[in-house]
């Protein structure tokens, strides 16, 4: 060897420097990493597709097969199988392997556990296995089930890490494990997350596909409806099922299993809590809320307890008498009870990290169990032809029995019977040393029978066995028994319910729908109180603050709906904007309110002149109309659905003359007919089909000769309907009149006289539709709001002066009705 310019090796010894290899820090480092990213994805850290398992998992599994722990033997110490595993099979510590033991013994972890425990293997709250010296262990059928014919080569086999033992690449996997179980794990720049499912489930869509290998995901999705989670709850929606069955990426949502239950004169309602999403931590769950009611973010909960026994889980919320149950469900669960899965299936596919659909999964699945029943079926043939071969051998002896006893009783050594016996009578090897070892009863006529009945029987086996290993339909149909087997024997029903036409829970079912005021200023304040502020009067009384305005400003409008609908508000140029009743600020009876401008995308000149509210559902319906009228004396029906997308900018909802102003706008069936009135206290009544639908943008038709007056009102009266017209003036004066006193005319006429106005009533300021039921609220221009029921109004002829509806204040007057 030259030692010209030497290199030291490791061994001290000196080589050429020529023969040294260089190579780039960089490129040494990447391939490298490369390598071992590789090691740990392969070794480590994800499920092989075939058998749904990681090289611990399986390991911890054949250990126990080795060692007999099946589950009709009694329980072995964990100990003992940690110890056994990690000699023998998984040098990387006792920790984690017993963490693995624990795992697939828990029934809150695994749909379908693998490993039957006695003693504390741990619990949903998060608490910790017992050490592994208290607990003991064994297989369960279902792992048994995945050992199945491990002794007959149906995988392959390769050493161990110290190279004295062998070990299995693959377990036999007698049903889809790891759909039925799922995986997760974090590797080298990437993870998996694989949800477990119901085996029924798994099992028939297998079984579909063997028999229909077009099948498309979409006929496997008839049979897996869903991830069927061991902890139950529900999941909410399928479209992250599709996604994540179509491309093998999704999320879904796991949504925890609650009831109301309703109490007593004494006892509060109580959502009770049955089961937790797969990912949660129950004991978790309780401290979280706990947490919130502390915080003050979850309100409307009066006591917590966790009552849940080994019956299962019960985790009960009292709710305070001044919430709504649904509304605290719907925060409960909008912040805590529901929880996102993120689907991953990636697993290994022949040693290579794969992101699979549905159908791939169970495609490698059969695959690989094709393989097992080939291999399966090549050594059972072997088998019986061997013992085929000997009873053979075994029938010819007892056919030349007297010959076969002289020979043997002739030969001077067993070698020597044993060669004879090959030259007299053709038999092998084999078959001459299995006649030399049978005894003498076995010469017998009865003997004789037993085993040309043996020697049917095997040749039957070899017939079927063989028509397995070279009939691909006939292995197929095997899998399909052995499938509908273990199908019978541990199937179960789906734990976790899906919820096909769920809604995300949205900000309005975190708040309690209840009724409102709402009031509109001159200068464009808007406020929102609850009605509960404001207490029921008889007529004739003074009423209550509703708001407080500033110096110069007076109430323009107030209505009274729901904070669950939607306010329309009609500005000056025509525009229309919406909030939903909720997202007006609340503000106290002595509260002012928040400019519009602040809540509304207004244009500088502009402002609101009439407000109206709606249901979504009844803008929505096929009959349903926009009717607007107009100071001057005009009308316009649009159909709703050109307001069932209004932009935060607004949307032009009637083309307006610059003296002109809305002064009314509603949502209304399009049968029927309305009631235009005006201030000098006209009436004039029509049927709404002589009012053509148009577009947003126009100016609508002629609906009355006002004469120098002006409309203040345009009502809706349904068809056949029995209620009465209340007429209100600006002096408080008022009375009910019934539908029929007010024929219907023509369109553009000039009315008929409803109510006389003068000094004593002032001019009209409302007409409005009302039943006995109605509770009516009769707002002032200084904010004053009196309710008083319906049915205390009196119900008079038409062109009468009325009664006294509020008692004003000097100054005072009736701005509006609601």
């Amino acid at each position: 060897m030259s030692t010209d310019n030497p290199t030291e090796t490791d061994n001290n010894q000196s080589i050429p420097a020529k023969d040294v290899e260089m190579v780039r820090v960089e490129d040494e480092m990447e391939q490298s990493y490369i390598d071992y990213a590789m090691s740990v994805i392969a070794g480590r850290s994800l499920p092989d597709v075939r058998d749904g398992l990681k090289p611990v998992h399986r390991r911890v599994l054949y250990a126990m097969h080795e060692d007999g722990v099946s589950s009709n033997k009694s329980h072995r110490k964990s100990s003992s199988i940690v110890g056994t595993t990690m000699g023998d099979y998984h040098p990387h510590g006792d920790k984690s392997i017993y963490d693995t033991l624990v795992r697939m013994s828990q029934e809150f972890s695994l749909r379908y556990p693998l490993v039957d425990g006695q003693g504390n293997f741990g619990s949903i709250d998060g608490d910790a296995a017992a050490a592994m010296r208290y607990t003991e262990a064994r297989m369960s059928g279902m792992a048994e089930e995945m050992l199945e014919d491990m002794e007959k080569g149906t995988v392959d086999m390769e050493t161990n890490y110290d190279g004295r033992k062998t070990e299995p690449t693959v377990l036999p996997a007698a049903f889809p494990n790891l759909l039925a179980n799922g995986s997760t794990g974090i590797a080298v720049g990437m993870s998996t997350n694989i949800p477990p499912h119901n085996l029924n489930e798994i099992i028939d869509a297998t079984i579909d596909l063997i028999n229909n290998p077009d099948a498309t995901i979409d006929d496997l999705m008839e049979h897996i409806k869903g991830p069927d989670f061991p902890t139950g709850a529900n999941i909410v929606g399928t479209e992250g099922i599709n996604e994540a069955y179509r491309t093998g990426k999704g999320r879904i949502r796991v949504r925890a299993e609650y009831h109301i239950e309703e109490g007593d004169s004494k006892e509060r309602e109580k959502i009770v809590i049955t089961e937790v999403p797969y990912t949660k931590n129950k004991s978790k769950l309780v401290e979280e809320i706990a947490e919130k009611v502390d915080e003050g973010t979850l309100e409307g909960i009066s006591t917590l307890r966790d009552e849940s026994d080994r019956d299962g889980i019960r985790i009960v919320v009292e709710v305070k008498k001044s919430a709504i149950s649904e509304v605290v469900a719907n925060q409960l669960v909008d912040s805590i009870l529901e929880e996102t899965f993120g689907i991953i299936n990636l697993a290994l596919v022949d040693g290579t990290p794969r992101v699979l659909t549905l159908k791939q999964m169970l495609e490698e699945y059969v695959k690989h169990r094709r393989e097992v029943i080939l291999r399966r079926s090549q050594y059972d043939l072997e088998e019986a032809e061997q013992e085929a071969h000997l009873l053979e051998g075994r029938l010819t002896a007892l056919d030349n029995v007297e010959d076969v006893v002289e020979l043997i009783q002739e030969a001077e050594d067993r070698d020597n019977a044993i060669s004879g016996l090959t030259e007299s009578f053709e038999l092998s090897q084999e078959q001459a040393e299995h006649v030399v070892r049978m005894q003498l009863g076995s010469l017998t006529s009865m003997e004789k029978s037993d085993i040309e009945s043996d020697y049917d029987s095997v040749s039957e086996d070899i017939e079927y066995l063989n028509s397995v290993i070279n009939n691909p339909d006939k292995l197929d149909s095997v899998i399909v028994d052995e499938l509908n087997e273990i199908k019978e024997e541990y199937g179960d029903e789906r734990r976790t319910s899906i919820i096909y036409d769920a809604q995300e829970v949205t900000d309005e079912d975190l708040i309690p729908e209840e009724e409102s005021y709402y009031f509109v200023s001159e200068d464009n304040y808007i406020k929102r109180t609850p009605a509960e502020a404001f207490r029921t009067q008889h007529r004739g009384g003074k009423g209550v603050i509703g708001t407080n305005l500033k110096d110069g400003d007076s109430v323009k409008q107030a209505l009274c709906a729901s904070t669950h609908t939607t306010v329309y508000f009609f500005t000056n140029n025509g525009n229309v904007y919406t909030l939903r009743g909720h997202e007006i600020p609340e503000g106290q009876r002595n509260a002012r309110g928040t400019p519009a401008v602040n809540l509304l995308n207004m244009d500088d000149d502009e402002h609101v002149v009439h407000v109206t509210t709606a249901t979504d559902d009844f803008v929505s319906q096929d009959d349903t109309v926009l009717v607007i009228g107009t100071e001057n004396g005009l009308i316009k029906k649009t159909d709703s659905t050109e307001y069932d997308n209004i932009y935060a900018s607004g949307l032009r909802a009637i083309k307006l003359e610059d003296d002109d102003s809305i002064v009314s706008a509603e949502f209304v069936t399009e049968t029927g007919s309305v009631l235009v009135s005006t201030d000098a206290g006209r009436s004039i009544r029509f049927s709404l089909n002589d009012v053509r639908s148009v577009g947003r943008n126009t100016k609508g038709v002629n609906a009355m000769k006002i004469n120098g007056s002006s409309v203040v009102s345009v009502s809706h009266i349904p068809m056949d309907s029995d209620a009465t017209i209340l007429s209100v003036t600006e002096n408080g004066f008022g009375r009910r009149t019934n539908v029929d006193n007010y024929r219907e005319q023509s369109r553009y006429g000039k009315g008929i006289l409803d109510v006389k106005t003068g000094s004593r009533n002032g001019q009209i300021v409302q007409t409005m539709v009302v039943t006995d039921d109605d509770v009516i609220s009769f707002i002032t221009n200084d904010g004053t709001i009196l309710e008083t029921a319906a049915d205390e109004i009196s119900v008079v002829g038409r062109n009468t002066k009325g009664v006294k509806l509020m008692d004003l204040e000097d100054e005072s007057t009736v701005v509006t009705v609601c």
